[in-house]
């Protein structure tokens, strides 16, 4: 028995028991929640699994079915990422105005049409009418539902036990999709005699229709939305947590039926947005916000620059769903439980300025020369990663007579370094966040937040495609050109992005710290 299955059979059972104890942990703490949270949660279980698998195609699937180049292709996710931050804001609103389960059930009647028509159009004009823009009212309804659920379905003690737990489950959810991808596209790829995936794009007839590869995924991705609606049903749409711990009925507003329902939610909500907007307190709060949003846009270049940089850098048998997909969820499910017992008593400032500090700095570790740290390949670290994880061989013999590219380290050295400050910042920024909204404004508040997006998304987009373009560029007919020399350029520039959320953090420490004072002394 080598080192390595020594480490991971004694390490599994304890990470395993670890688990159910913070989840257990968690469920004490939250017992008094009534049990709409807990379908909630399985709800956003399915939800998470199907949009984590899905996020990680969305650039290969526009460059491989819809012909668009990395420029276009990166030019095209802003516009539906903009749409999506659009939509959000609003959504907020409109959950403050006609409740969660009705809201849920919009956005999952969106979603189907989203799904079915990334399964069958491939024209990207027609596409993005029919497929990214009710992806966008779909989706980005979810996350402001989430928050003010989990506020309304806890007290004012157990909030942030609920916000953790939703921590747990939206990462493990993330790691399941990452899983799920790799899984989809190597099952729907070509392979050489020797197992080497030669077209990642091959994709299988269904009932006499050829769907390609990543069709395919969006298939399974629409058989799981259309699962998900078994939930929904169960969700009571009146119900909140008061601070006593009991569970009590809210009135839900009539809005009259039909057209008229509509239009009267829809105006509401229009003077719901324009309270808000008019408050000075909420401009502070987006000041805030806004010194966040260059180390979190390091999350878009994952999900839309990393696809396309780790088939080109690290091969086509790279299986990128689980080298950031699943590693950092599955570190984050076990950090913030302890980084969270550990900083309790240190401020949330503290723990944003030096998190972000960690996130934003590790984007540089892809710069150390690859071969100063090849010989981890031959060693149990090798085994542990390319053997035990990645799978990409039986044994160490077998992967040594065809190693993997050193350029792995690197990105899994800045991946494990960028999570461990993640595991600092960002459960506190989602806190503080959701606590420092006004009672019957939590929505709205939650949903503005995403107005400083619109500025990084307008850089972050196009920036993908450009650094792919300069860095790792494709031949004329899509094939890979490498070995690309300045491959770490594209992070080195990502990383100069990231720099400046704790640059601002630290210059506007005096509003950051009144505004979290005054939202204690408030109680929000």
């Amino acid at each position: 028995m080598s080192l390595a299955d020594i480490i991971i059979y004694a390490g599994l059972p304890l990470l395993s028991i670890a688990f159910v104890y913070i989840v257990w942990g968690y469920l004490k703490g939250l017992k008094q929640s009534p049990r709409d949270m807990w379908i909630l949660f399985a709800y956003l279980v399915v939800t998470y699994i199907a949009y984590s698998s899905q996020n990680y195609s969305l650039t290969l699937f526009l460059s491989a079915d819809c012909g668009l180049t990395d420029i276009q292709a990166g030019n095209y996710i802003t516009i539906w990422s903009i749409m999506l931050s659009m939509v959000g804001m609003v959504a907020g609103a409109l959950v403050d105005t006609i409740g969660i389960k009705r809201t849920l059930l919009f956005s999952v009647f969106f979603l189907l049409i989203a799904r079915v028509s990334l399964t069958f159009v491939t024209n990207p004009w027609l596409l993005f009418i029919v497929g990214f823009v009710p992806f966008a009212i779909g989706f980005a309804i979810v996350s402001p539902v989430i928050s003010v659920a989990i506020k309304r379905f806890t007290t004012k003690e157990s909030a942030a036990l609920g916000f953790g737990l939703f921590y747990v489950i939206m990462n493990l959810a993330y790691a399941i999709g990452g899983i799920f991808f790799d899984k989809v596209r190597a099952a729907y790829s070509l392979h050489d005699e020797a197992g080497k995936i030669i077209n990642d794009n091959a994709g299988a007839t269904i009932l006499g229709i050829h769907l390609s590869t990543y069709q395919m995924l969006y298939l399974f991705v629409l058989i799981m939305t259309i699962g998900s609606l078994v939930f929904l049903f169960f969700i009571r749409g009146n119900v909140e947590l008061n601070d006593k711990g009991e569970t009590i009925a809210k009135p839900v507003e009539n809005h009259g039926s039909g057209l008229v329902a509509v239009k009267n939610a829809a105006v509401k909500t229009g003077k719901m947005l324009k309270s808000v907007i008019s408050e000075k307190y909420f401009w502070i709060f987006i000041s805030i916000i806004t010194l966040t949003i260059f180390v979190r846009m390091v999350f878009f270049q994952f999900h839309y620059t990393f696809p396309k940089y780790g088939l080109r850098v690290l091969g086509l048998d790279a299986k990128i769903g689980a080298i950031y997909g699943v590693l950092n969820p599955v570190m984050i499910i076990f950090l913030v439980p302890l980084v969270s017992f550990l900083t309790k008593k240190i401020s949330s400032y503290k723990l944003l300025v030096f998190g972000s500090i960690v996130s934003a700095t590790s984007c540089f570790i892809v710069m150390i020369p690859a071969q100063s740290v090849a010989w981890l390949t031959n060693s149990v670290w090798g085994e542990l990663v390319f053997i035990k994880w990645l799978g990409m061989a039986p044994d160490m013999n077998t992967l040594m007579q065809n190693p993997p590219v050193p350029e792995y380290w690197p990105f899994i050295i800045f991946i494990v370094v960028f999570t461990i400050g993640e595991a600092i910042w960002s459960p506190k920024l989602m806190q503080f966040t959701a606590e420092i909204a006004p009672k019957g404004k939590e929505g709205t508040y939650l949903a503005l937040a995403i107005l400083p997006f619109f500025l990084a998304k307008l850089i972050a987009g196009p920036m993908s495609g450009i650094l792919l373009n300069a860095y790792v560029p494709v031949g004329a007919n899509k094939e890979i050109l490498g070995p690309y020399v300045d491959h770490y350029m594209v992070w080195v520039w990502i990383g100069l992005m990231a720099v400046i959320t704790p640059i601002g953090l630290i210059l506007m420490k005096s509003v950051f710290q009144k505004r979290e004072d005054q939202a204690a002394a408030d109680g929000h």
